[in-house]
């Protein structure tokens, strides 16, 4: 009998032995293509030799130092570049500060502490309440699970959260009026923010926390219209701090290296992951603006926060590295240029799928969404677990994409999110968009 606690015990899973592009290998030499980045993740594929070689060279230096001891070089050289391309925005600024930890979740735990030490450094002790979004998703830990309007992950939790409250998402398919413009239905979803703060006090809020495109809940929906930009000025009048969760769409999934610029705002803390490490190291960072990182240091002389691989010189380098290479190899470019070859792919292939309602996302950031029937929008039922059939499905097929469910309104509903390595060429797409038609002739959705 196997000792590892799996995620699914009934499930049985293919050993994974080797990774080359954009290819994973099994222990029985099945090839599977990388359609989904592993859960948005492997942003320039597997082995890649750059990044092997300096996750190598910094072991043969230095693995680790505890930074209460010691900062390295590493985690210097990325933090300046993260800050680098924080200022170098159309709306960025000078002076971020970046803190390194292992994960998206304990990037969002850590953006929960910058706040609340921000606001009492402040003398605003009141403030403790974080607003978010229902569909939403922040991470496994028990604050960034308080965040997350994500019923599937979270109930089981229930007891334990704080429960915080959460406006409804800027959901265009599901809840723009057929009558209603883009800047219409964005200023009319920004609005649900002040209402919060009406029921609850903008004395007691601390922040906003909101995902640039909603990922693994709903599937790379992004805003429309003038959402964030209204978002932004509402958080300013009432002094509420925003927090964008950029671990999936960041590091230039959507095809900018943060997906904040593509809405003309400058959030005040940005949580990153994922993609910073490329799958080669776990790394996260929360990266905040000049002015928290000063108000706590005035304050209180030191952030009351830490994690034992804070700044980690080994997942350092080779976030170094993958930053480097995808300046160096202009890969945002192939993000934007890929992500637009595949869309359009997808859109040919589904335009007349009877159970493909929406086609939506940003870069290498797409999402399908699935329907019982395209006219009415009718959800799939959650009963017959459509998302996983389709992982297994699609895998029997030598493909890895990133299905899940309760799409709709957090129960019902499913779609399948896409997000392939930043070096997918054209024969990858034809191949996944292949697979994928195969993999939905498959499957029953009704």
């Amino acid at each position: 009998m196997p000792n590892v606690f799996y995620r699914d015990p009934g499930n049985k899973y293919p050993v994974a032995v080797r990774g080359e592009g954009v290819y994973v290998y099994d222990a029985d030499g099945k090839q599977y293509l990388d359609g989904s980045g592993g859960a948005a993740i492997t942003c320039l594929g597997y082995r890649h030799p750059e990044v092997t070689r300096a996750i190598i060279e910094q072991v043969g230096k230095l693995a680790f130092a505890h930074t209460t001891a010691f900062t390295n070089e590493p985690q210097e050289k990325l933090a300046a570049k993260l800050a680098e391309r924080f200022a170098a925005s159309d709306v960025g600024e000078p002076g971020a500060r970046v803190y390194f930890v292992s994960g998206g979740s304990e990037a969002n735990e850590t953006a929960l502490k910058l706040v609340r030490q921000y606001w009492v450094a402040r003398g605003r002790d009141s403030k403790h309440i974080m607003v978010s979004r229902q569909q939403s998703y922040h991470g496994n830990t028990l604050g960034a699970l308080s965040l997350a309007g994500n019923p599937g992950r979270s109930k089981m939790y229930a007891p334990l959260l704080q429960q915080w409250p959460k406006i409804d998402s800027c959901y265009a398919y599901r809840h723009q009026q057929a009558d209603e413009s883009d800047e219409a239905y964005g200023m009319r979803s920004a609005a649900s923010l002040e209402a919060a703060m009406d029921e609850h006090g903008a004395e007691n809020i601390a922040a906003f926390f909101a995902e640039p495109v909603v990922g693994a809940t709903m599937g790379a929906v992004p805003a429309v219209g003038p959402y964030f930009r209204k978002i932004r000025e509402i958080c300013d009048r009432h002094e509420i701090l925003l927090v964008l969760d950029e671990v999936m769409a960041g590091c230039g999934r959507t095809g900018t290296w943060f997906a904040f610029e593509q809405e003309g705002i400058l959030p005040d803390i940005v949580t990153m992951a994922k993609g910073l490490g490329g799958g080669y190291q776990p790394i996260g960072a929360t990266i905040a603006r000049g002015f928290i990182h000063d108000g706590i240091v005035e304050g209180f002389g030191s952030f009351a926060h830490g994690h034992t691989y804070v700044g980690h010189a080994t997942a350092t380098a080779a976030g170094v590295a993958v930053e480097q290479v995808i300046a160096r190899d202009n890969l945002l470019a192939n993000v934007m240029a890929t992500g637009r070859v595949l869309r359009d792919a997808l859109n040919e292939a589904f335009r007349d799928h009877p159970h493909v309602g929406d086609i939506r996302g940003r870069g290498l950031l797409l999402g399908i969404e699935l329907v019982r029937d395209c006219e009415t929008r009718a959800p799939i039922h959650a009963e017959l677990g459509l998302p996983e059939t389709i992982r297994r499905t699609a895998m029997n097929h030598g493909l890895i994409c990133y299905p899940g469910g309760g799409t709709a309104d957090g129960r019902e509903g499913a779609h399948v999110l896409l997000a392939p390595p930043f070096i997918y060429q054209h024969s990858h797409v034809e191949e996944l968009v292949t697979k994928l038609q195969r993999t939905f002739n498959d499957v029953t959705f009704l």
